[in-house]
């Protein structure tokens, strides 16, 4: 792409910013973004979390894979986010093109629109922003110039709702895989860009590591079911394999985090201290397709914190992963930086906490130099019955003592997270979380001898998602879930000893369908997504832009030539002959072994965790070539120097 066509469409865009809300989501120039120069480049990258600036901003994804891209000598990357209703329409009135923050240049000018779904109630914005950047929204309909648009992010692990309009996938993690990616499009357009996008796709696909739907062909059973999905062409692999990033010590990204104008979701410096998850919960996608547990050593999470804290001044850590209290080293990574930030009053934060993992010891030092705001645990479901049926080991007496320590040491406020609608539940199931409510406040008011305490309890509706033992489970109807739901605030708000001392948050189950749709979705979901974007659909992951409505009348009529319709795809139960759309996406979870789970299930059986025990053979390790890669190492976070102490010894050799 020449400049000129990269020419920054900041001085047509300052014209439109009076007029909008919060304009400064789109002016860029953060502290730690990057600008390259244009010309010094032949590799060029677009990223997008297709949702507002404030969450979009401290996605730790696209953050990485900026910072990893931008790395790279002759490769740059900038990134985009969803513009509000109120931009978009100046937008289209002023024929201004989606732009990036970073330098404001079209989206169209470069090579690659990299777009990462952690939702896939974002695919509405995503046809937004095509339609914004003059980038036709079906890959049949692109040219030579128009960029490759990538998914990834956990929801591309089905990316059949969206295969008419992206030209590929990656499923699994991004940070070799963009490097790989990056090598074949720069060969491809030293070359001359010979074959025109069909070749570049064709080499991307014959890796056997990015999925390009249009290279497969999907035929159906009268029923409406799949046949089977087959490759249009010899080279093509039938099956597309997951990204692992073995070793997360020599990936200590983000180093740079970026520091958001605006405000955001999260104003902290986040760390994963591991990636993927074991515990083996049936409903949980996360856990299943980020397989095996990779841990980030003490050391390295040490360094990282430190390096990070230096270039944003951020006041809080983060310590990220699926279920972070379960780092084989998690005590010593908690004090050891709760000593070492001592004086800068840095705090420290676990964004979830098993009950079974929590204690007073770790709460402490996660609260010594910052506020005790409120603890999150997630029982998930309300009975013992439920539990199992889920594989959630934990049990009442776990939660009652978990929580009597925290009320006991001066914590005021627990939330408690359950979901509604999980498979085989009862109204039994549900109410029973009304009487775990109970138990938590009697007890706390027991130990902390004060009426003054609150328990939250939130509560999500459950969907099927793919990969994990739950696929092929029905959905409950979103009226039940609201029925359900009705009894339990009923129960709570009746209770008049501990009622008032209980909030109840909860989703009516309107949302949850939608996401069931696209969640387990085929290719013919894309006509449904069309239509919502087509009647204004944008930002349906916030309620007050989501309708529900509109959902159900384009589906009914977009899915009426399938002879299919929303039940088939939520509430149905899948058997285990049916071909599932995403069958030729392989995450490394052997599909007998997450059938043998669901059966399990079924019969209330618990499964162990893998980490500790001998293996299960859910297929992960061989297939994709990993292991699960635990400490403890035995290192402590050193040198333990009290930062401002005077200078260091000079014999130590140690660098603070």
């Amino acid at each position: 792409m020449p400049a000129e066509v990269a020419a920054s469409v900041f001085p047509q865009l300052e014209a439109l910013l009076p007029h909008v809300q919060k304009p400064i989501q789109y002016v860029g120039g953060e502290l730690n973004s990057t600008v390259k120069e244009w010309d010094s480049c032949d590799v060029r990258w677009a990223l997008m979390y297709p949702d507002a600036y404030e969450v979009g901003l401290p996605n730790q994804g696209v953050m990485i894979l900026y910072e990893v891209l931008n790395e790279q000598q002759g490769v740059l990357a900038e990134r985009t986010y969803s513009v509000w209703p109120d931009l978009e329409e100046l937008m289209r009135e002023h024929a201004v093109p989606q732009f990036t923050v970073d330098s404001h240049r079209p989206v169209k000018a470069f090579d690659v629109f990299g777009l990462s779904f952690s939702t896939e109630l974002g695919y509405t914005n995503m046809l937004a922003a095509l339609d914004l950047s003059g980038i036709p929204l079906e890959s049949k309909d692109r040219g030579l110039d128009d960029p490759i648009v990538m998914a990834g992010g956990h929801a591309a692990f089905n990316p059949e709702p969206i295969a008419d309009f992206i030209d590929c996938a990656v499923i699994g993690d991004g940070e070799q895989a963009v490097l790989e990616v990056t090598a074949i499009i720069r060969a491809w357009k030293a070359e001359g860009r010979p074959g025109g996008r069909e070749e570049l796709l064709f080499r991307l696909a014959r890796t056997g590591g990015v999925y390009v739907p249009g290279f497969y062909d999907v035929e159906y059973l009268p029923d409406g079911r799949i046949a089977r999905v087959v490759p249009k062409r010899s080279g093509v692999p039938w099956r597309v394999s997951k990204h692992t990033v073995m070793d997360l010590d020599e990936w200590p990204y983000p180093k740079q985090p970026l520091v958001p104008l605006a405000e955001t979701v999260h104003e902290r410096m986040s760390v994963e201290i591991f990636r993927g998850c074991t515990r083996g919960c049936r409903f949980c996608q996360a856990g299943m397709i980020t397989r095996p547990v990779r841990e980030r050593s003490i050391t390295g999470i040490g360094d990282m914190v430190d390096k990070g804290l230096k270039a944003t001044g951020f006041e809080e850590v983060g310590l990220l992963s699926l279920s972070s209290a379960d780092h084989t080293e998690i005590a010593d990574v908690a004090k050891g930086l709760a000593d070492r930030y001592e004086e800068d009053k840095i705090g420290l934060s676990l964004p979830s906490t098993r009950v079974d993992a929590f204690n007073i010891d770790l709460a402490n030092e996660l609260t010594r130099n910052g506020r005790r705001s409120g603890l999150t645990f997630a029982p998930e479901g309300g009975s013992e019955r439920i539990r199992k049926v889920i594989n959630k080991m934990v049990s009442e007496d776990d939660l009652i003592r978990t929580v009597s320590t925290a009320y006991g040491n001066g914590w005021r406020q627990v939330k408690l997270y359950f979901m509604c609608g999980l498979p085989t539940e009862t109204d039994d199931d549900v109410l029973q979380i009304a009487d775990m409510a109970t138990k938590v406040i009697a007890k706390g008011r027991e130990v902390s001898r004060s009426n003054d305490i609150r328990c939250t309890v939130s509560i999500g509706g459950f969907v099927p998602k793919p990969h994990t033992p739950f696929q092929w489970a029905p959905q409950l109807s979103a009226e039940e879930t609201d029925a359900r739901l009705q009894k339990l605030r009923d129960k709570i708000r009746g209770d008049k000893k501990y009622g008032r001392s209980i909030g109840f948050r909860y989703h009516d189950g309107k949302p949850g369908i939608v996401e069931g749709l696209l969640s387990r979705g085929d290719r013919r979901i894309g006509a449904v997504i069309r239509a919502v974007y087509d009647d204004g659909g944008r930002f349906d992951g916030w309620r007050e832009h989501f309708s529900y409505d509109r959902w159900m009348a384009c589906a009914d009529k977009a899915l009426e030539p399938f002879g299919v319709d929303v039940d088939w795809y939520t509430t149905r139960e899948r058997t285990y002959e049916e071909v599932l759309p995403w069958d030729h996406l392989d995450s490394g979870l052997d599909k007998d072994w997450l059938w043998e789970d669901w059966q399990d299930s079924l019969d209330e059986t618990e499964v162990e965790d893998c980490r500790w025990t001998p293996c299960f053979d859910c297929g992960v390790c061989p297939q994709m070539d990993t292991e699960i890669q635990i400490g403890p190492t035995g290192k402590k976070l050193l040198p333990l120097t009290v930062k401002n102490a005077g200078p260091a010894p000079a014999a130590s050799g140690h660098a603070h």
